[in-house]
């Protein structure tokens, strides 16, 4: 008997996936276990499994196609077997496709969305068909494309009778669209006045739109939430980044991993958050939650968005540990190979962008977290020293608070004692 394959939820905050590759075609035989789909959910591409035994009878999508959590996204049955029923039973309803390449490597964000047009469901033929090669006319001529090749020419703005196709018999794939370099056209030349004087004026006028990522939907949705429903305040704080950057210096000269300023960082957090547990806290709406143990979100930036993976048990760990732990999340999250496991469970987050040259910048609260850390960079400056004027080399936090659950003297002593630290960073090895 025909079996449908839902979506299934991926993630604790996915509500819908985009299939990024299908590894079966229509006709192939599957067993349970088999690795059906690549799936990107609002955190990274995972595999899915199929837990049906038979035929592959039907694809409710194309690759590149994405649709809400719990659809029906393929059935599995016996060859030749009439699977309408269960499709008119319970539809298909899919999503609007996301911005992401139909590939499991990562591209540049701006590259164009792939979306392919809707399937449409059969109604009473038993024989599964497969997803169908879409083709365009124009006159006596027929124009052979590929679905994602003729909406990705859609989306660019392409006019796809122009693309000379690689493809079997001329077929234009979706790799022809993506090089596909058009004749630039002279833009018409238009005036304006200035001073009185009549001045040729020529341009372009020009743009392109991507349709919104699974990633980039969650990110709006949360931190949406977090900035109008959390009451943040904000308290900044300079410290003295002298002796940590010499010990930093030392200790890489015997360390096997290279420590980072922000493994520094991390560390001194999870050792202030120890001394400081408030801050280690959550807002449950009628209850607020205080935190034994120390899971550090570490913010990452990714081509889509934004991931963060936590290092558990922070202050149990030593620096190289921890260097070694955000490497590893940092390569993976590269990938889009981050599991749910490594995103979950954050009590307090960080987020560095002195990579970047930022001296200081705010940060919207990570729920569930009470605080997040804004870290910018450490540069050379002018202090005073022992009452002399000396170089130092400075770096400047601001911590965001929710002000339902950590107060002003509760963050501001949590900075002091993450600038004891820094600032006399053997404290961290005892």
């Amino acid at each position: 008997m025909a079996e449908v394959v839902r979506l299934p939820k991926m993630s604790d905050t996915m509500t819908e996936g985009v299939i990024v590759k299908w590894n079966y075609k229509v006709g192939d035989s599957v067993k349970s276990g088999d690795i059906l789909a690549e799936v990107e959910t609002d955190k990274a591409t995972m595999d899915m499994e199929v837990y049906a035994k038979g035929t592959l009878l039907h694809l409710a999508l194309h690759e590149g196609e994405a649709a809400p959590v719990d659809s029906i996204i393929a059935v599995v049955g016996a060859a030749g077997e009439d699977f309408s029923s269960l499709l008119s039973a319970a539809p298909v309803s899919a999503a609007p496709a996301a911005s992401i390449p139909v590939t499991a490597a990562p591209t540049p964000a701006a590259a164009a969305v792939i979306a392919a047009e809707p399937i449409a469901q059969p109604v009473s033929a038993p024989v599964a068909e497969s997803i169908p090669e879409v083709s365009s006319s124009e006159g006596d001529e027929r124009l052979k494309a590929s679905p994602l090749a003729k909406k990705l020419a859609q989306d660019k703005g392409i006019d796809i009778n122009q693309v000379n196709g690689s493809g079997e018999n001329g077929r234009i794939v979706k790799k022809d669209i993506e090089n596909f370099i058009p004749t630039a056209s002279k833009p018409a030349p238009t005036s304006t006045t200035i001073n009185n004087a009549v001045v040729a004026v020529s341009g372009t006028e020009g743009f392109h739109e991507v349709n919104v990522s699974q990633m980039r939907k969650t990110i709006a949705a949360r931190l949406g939430e977090s900035k109008f429903t959390a009451p943040h305040f904000y308290l900044t704080l300079e410290i003295n980044m002298d002796k940590a950057s010499v010990a930093r210096e030392q200790m890489n000269t015997i360390s096997d991993v290279k420590i980072s300023m922000n493994d520094l960082v991390i560390k001194a957090a999870a050792a202030a958050l120890r001394k400081n547990p408030n801050i280690n806290s959550s807002w449950l709406g009628t209850k607020i939650r205080y935190n034994h143990h120390i899971h550090i979100g570490v913010a990452m930036a990714v081509e889509d968005g934004l991931l963060v993976p936590v290092v558990r048990f922070a202050d149990n760990k030593s620096l190289s540990q921890i260097s070694s732990e955000v490497k590893e999340y940092g390569k993976k999250a590269k990938e889009k190979k981050l599991q749910p496991q490594d995103w979950s469970g954050n009590t307090f987050t960080i987020s560095n962008l002195g990579m970047f040259g930022i001296d200081e910048f705010t940060a919207i609260i990570n729920p569930p977290d009470a605080c997040i850390l804004a870290v910018g960079t450490v540069k050379d400056t002018v202090g005073v020293v022992n009452g002399e004027i000396k170089p130092v080399k400075t770096m400047k936090v601001t911590l965001s608070c929710d002000h339902r659950v950590v107060d002003g003297t509760m963050g501001a002593q949590f900075l002091k004692t993450l600038k004891d630290y820094l600032e006399e960073p053997y404290r961290l090895l005892v």
